[in-house]
């Protein structure tokens, strides 16, 4: 059965702020906590953070003083930023929250009961609130992503890798879990590029990086580690399941029309992969995937190797 849903689109540039509870409203029951009073603490608290998930976890803890709720969730699409917090509810009211023209995201509220014309009004009220502080945040999460980020590839950078290597090694003995990296090297993209031009070349990095990225889990990390080098990351992954994956991605990546204007282009990869030993480093763990990489081109390329 489909939940009743109330949606709405909120515009805090508008003179709808003369409604969105700075008129007089009729206290609500049981009220430990006035909407002027909300407000203000909400104003000074969601300050404190860059973080979106701490800004919306502290945003939906604290308006519950004012308007019981069962979940919120929140996404936004250009971050590919999704988050959820609570149990879900019957009945939901939707809101699309915009600054100037600027798209901030979409947010739901959820609970048993309908909600009330008064509860909206303080709803609205306090996403007033939240504008600028998620405003800033995804300003600051764009950034750091930015920073960490490929331009051409939009797979992770060299910087990313090492933060989220070790993070990953470090959890995976934590938790008693496997951890399994495959090294995937573009077969004669040297030709392509002597060939075709750097243009094509550039092209042809973004369709297999994106065939790389449309085969793997949400978990798995992809990372340009050179040239025509990815470094693929799978977490909780056993050396035989990891050379399934790296089968896959190599069968997928042959299977890319790639052309340079109308011009095909062949094109095949060849991969290595290594899976963490224990007490081994970072630096080991690379270094035994790129070894296996070398094993598979001298082996013919378009092929899959297995670190020892």
């Amino acid at each position: 059965m489909k939940s009743p849903t109330q949606t709405h689109a909120i515009d805090f540039d508008s003179a709808k702020l003369q409604r969105l509870g700075f008129g007089q409203q009729s206290p609500l029951v049981q009220r430990t906590i006035s909407l002027g009073q909300l407000r203000q603490q909400l104003g000074l608290q969601l300050q404190t953070s860059l973080e979106p998930q701490r800004i919306l976890g502290l945003f939906f803890r604290e308006i519950q003083r004012l308007v019981p709720l069962h979940a919120l969730s929140y996404e936004h699409q250009a971050s590919d930023l999704r988050l959820e917090f609570g149990q879900r509810g019957h009945h939901c009211v939707s809101y699309s929250l915009s600054h100037e023209g600027e798209h901030l995201g979409e947010l739901v509220f959820r609970r048993n009961q309908r909600f009330s014309e008064e509860e909206l009004a303080s709803l609205e009220s306090l996403l007033s609130c939240l504008l600028y502080p998620m405003r800033n945040a995804l300003l600051y999460r764009a950034a750091t992503q930015s920073a960490l980020r490929d331009p051409l590839t939009g797979t992770g950078n060299r910087i990313a890798m090492d933060q989220t290597l070790q993070r990953e090694i470090d959890m995976a003995r934590r938790h008693l879990q496997p951890l399994s990296l495959l090294m995937l090297d573009i077969d004669h993209f040297k030709r392509v590029n002597d060939s075709h031009g750097h243009n094509a070349g550039d092209k042809v990095l973004k369709a297999v990086a994106a065939a790389i990225k449309g085969q793997l889990r949400n978990v798995d990390m992809v990372f340009r580690f050179g040239g025509e080098e990815f470094l693929i990351l799978l977490s909780n992954t056993s050396r035989e399941a990891a050379a399934l994956v790296g089968e896959r991605l190599r069968h997928a990546a042959q299977a890319q029309d790639y052309r340079a204007d109308t011009v095909p282009i062949e094109l095949t990869v060849s991969l290595g992969c290594s899976t963490l030993l224990p007490g081994e480093s970072a630096e080991s763990l690379i270094r035994r995937a790129d070894s296996a990489l070398y094993v598979a081109k001298r082996e013919g390329r378009n092929r899959l190797a297995m670190a020892g």
